[in-house]
């Protein structure tokens, strides 16, 4: 199969698109074939910048954004854009390898299955095979031939595919497959639904003698499942798959259509398959703690088989056969003394693995263990501080199932609350996040829904630098959270958190909140908690944040003129403006 570099492709697809918009050809998008797709394995597929000229190439893409063939970085799912570096050092084995083999075989492509010339597209749709629920235009390119064969096959069922022929479209055939509907309590059974549906395809496509297909994601937006998730799932399937049957699969293409989604594909990519030891290297410490078996599923500890080998020389044991003239009992005493049955139910060689609630009641034994060191913070108020630390991989994985879980309800209760909120930014131009302590009602607030909403309104700040304004104001008046609590969350928001805050303005501290944050500075995390700054009065925390970047309730204006009497500044009561007073 020949292959052209980037630059020839775009000139090639902007000739086809100038050929197509011609008159009597009514406008119809060309075909894309697959040596006009850049390679994965392409090595200047990161250094090359679409030129003015590929604008027309891009109609090809239906969008006026730019060609998901831009790969001009990666930013890191854990650590945001620095990932480059952090992976060097890295003494762990690599569970995805470099393969050029494979690299070669995959392709990233901005546009639409079904425009593509191939042996095969993919059309995720509904158990009924309808029009109302394909991938949107898929059935008015092919023709209505498509949906005439769609209804003879009898429906299909989630996680399987059907194939049908491809009518009017460039491809030879359409493989139709029905993703599953997601909900965070049944997490599991959704990702080893859809990771089937891809697998289902290519074993599809395979048992046909095809060779190439192009797939979009087969997730869908009526069906909540959240779009990283699933992008995880579906490209260590293909790499697990491919690494199986890469003899049999000519080309396998991405398809995106979303700026969302090929932001993603841009970032897991790499993880699953690098193309040089600096992308395996950096791989491994940015994984989700659990990539799947091999073939790409969720493992699920309760579901294995735990044998373990035979123990030591029974494989030289011979085992000897009783004559056929020996009475009964001569033979089994015979039989007793050849078989060695006694070696052969050695407990070293029936008993299986501890099974799961074994391990787990062992962890937490541990665990307890380790917080007897920690009773005397329970004692002084401060919460169960003893649990373990999480690995970098499970902090990830947690931080995505809560942020999953958060863009999965509606928190609009909690918002209404005002215990967190967005400002604007502090001197430096860093984004403001204000935390109010008073709003904080314990007695009316549901705890598990409050960390969903902290998780979700953070996210968009921890990415880059940001700073957090609490105020303390009239707090101490309310049940204040403990130290577990915060232990807790500072886990849930991850890394990215702890090395991204700048600082933490607390205004109108309390010798109790002192002592607090004390005990999180020698006991939780010293690193984010020393980025403490108190502040006693509003114009002191104005110098860090302007005046214009906060919305601050009227009492804590109240607290301040109340706890330090109104000396050096001057409240306007219409505008809340603090004016320091001027000397003399």
């Amino acid at each position: 199969m020949q292959h052209r570099s980037p630059a020839a492709a775009t000139a090639s697809g902007a000739a086809s698109t100038a050929a197509a918009m011609e008159p009597g050809v009514g406008g119809v998008e060309p075909a894309v074939t697959l040596d006009q797709v850049p390679r994965w394995s392409d090595p200047d597929q990161r250094l090359y910048t679409p030129s003015s000229s590929s604008a027309t190439a891009e109609a090809a893409d239906g969008g006026s954004e730019p060609a998901a063939s831009t790969f001009l970085s990666f930013s890191d799912p854990l650590t945001g854009d620095d990932g480059g570096a952090a992976g060097g050092g890295c003494a762990s084995a690599s569970r995805f390898p470099v393969d050029h083999e494979i690299n070669s075989r995959i392709y990233l492509w901005r546009g639409h299955p079904w425009n593509m010339e191939v042996d095969a597209v993919v059309n995720s749709t509904n158990e009924s095979l309808d029009e109302a629920h394909s991938s949107p235009g898929l059935h008015a390119a092919a023709g209505s031939g498509l949906a005439e064969e769609c209804a003879t096959l009898g429906g299909c069922r989630t996680g399987m595919a059907k194939m049908t022929n491809a009518y009017d479209l460039p491809a030879r055939k359409v493989i139709h497959t029905v993703g599953p509907k997601y909900a965070v309590k049944y997490h599991t059974a959704a990702e080893n639904a859809l990771s089937h549906c891809y697998r289902s395809c290519l074993e599809l496509l395979i048992e046909n003698g095809l060779e190439s297909i192009a797939m979009g994601c087969i997730y869908t937006e009526a069906k909540n499942y959240p779009r990283e998730p699933a992008a995880h799932v579906a490209i260590r399937t293909v790499r697990r798959f491919l690494e199986k049957q890469k003899g049999k699969i000519a080309g396998l293409i991405f398809c995106i259509t979303s700026s969302s989604d090929t932001e993603i594909y841009k970032r897991l990519l790499p993880l699953y398959f690098p193309r040089d030891k600096q992308e395996e290297e950096t791989a491994v410490s940015k994984l989700p703690a659990d990539v799947g078996d091999e073939n790409g599923e969720t493992v699920i500890d309760e579901r294995k088989i735990r044998i373990r080998p035979l123990p030591a020389g029974a494989a030289d044991r011979t085992v000897a056969t009783a004559p056929l003239d020996l009475p009964l009992e001569s033979g089994l005493a015979s039989s007793r003394s050849t078989f060695k049955l006694d070696s052969y139910l050695d407990p070293s060689f029936m008993s299986l693995i501890k099974d799961p609630d074994l391990r787990r009641k062992e962890q937490w034994e541990k665990s307890s263990q380790a917080q007897k060191g920690f009773n005397y913070a329970r004692l002084l108020g401060y919460g169960d501080i003893g649990f373990p630390p999480l690995s970098a991989a499970e902090e990830y994985s947690l931080h995505s199932r809560y942020l999953a879980k958060a863009n999965s309800l509606n928190l609009s209760e909690i918002a209404e609350m005002k215990i967190i909120y967005r400002g604007g930014v502090d001197s430096e131009g860093r984004p403001v996040m204000v935390v109010v302590g008073a709003h904080f009602l314990l007695r009316c607030l549901d705890l598990e829904r409050f960390v969903l909403h902290v998780v979700k309104e953070f996210e968009p700040l921890i990415q880059k630098p940001y700073t957090i304004v609490y105020l303390h104001s009239a707090a101490s008046l309310q049940p204040q959270p403990d130290l577990g609590f915060m232990k807790r969350i500072q886990q849930i928001l991850g890394r990215k958190h702890q090395r991204n805050l700048h600082g933490i303005y607390i205004l109108h501290p309390t010798l109790g909140l002192r002592t607090a944050i004390l005990g999180m500075q020698l006991l939780i995390d010293g690193e984010v908690w020393k980025k403490v700054v108190y502040v006693d009065r509003l114009v002191q925390l104005f110098r860090y944040v302007p005046r214009e970047q906060l919305t601050i309730p009227d009492f804590v204006f109240q607290h301040d003129l109340e706890v330090n009497g109104g000396r050096g500044m001057i409240v306007d009561p219409r505008t809340k403006h603090i004016y320091q007073r001027p000397s003399g």
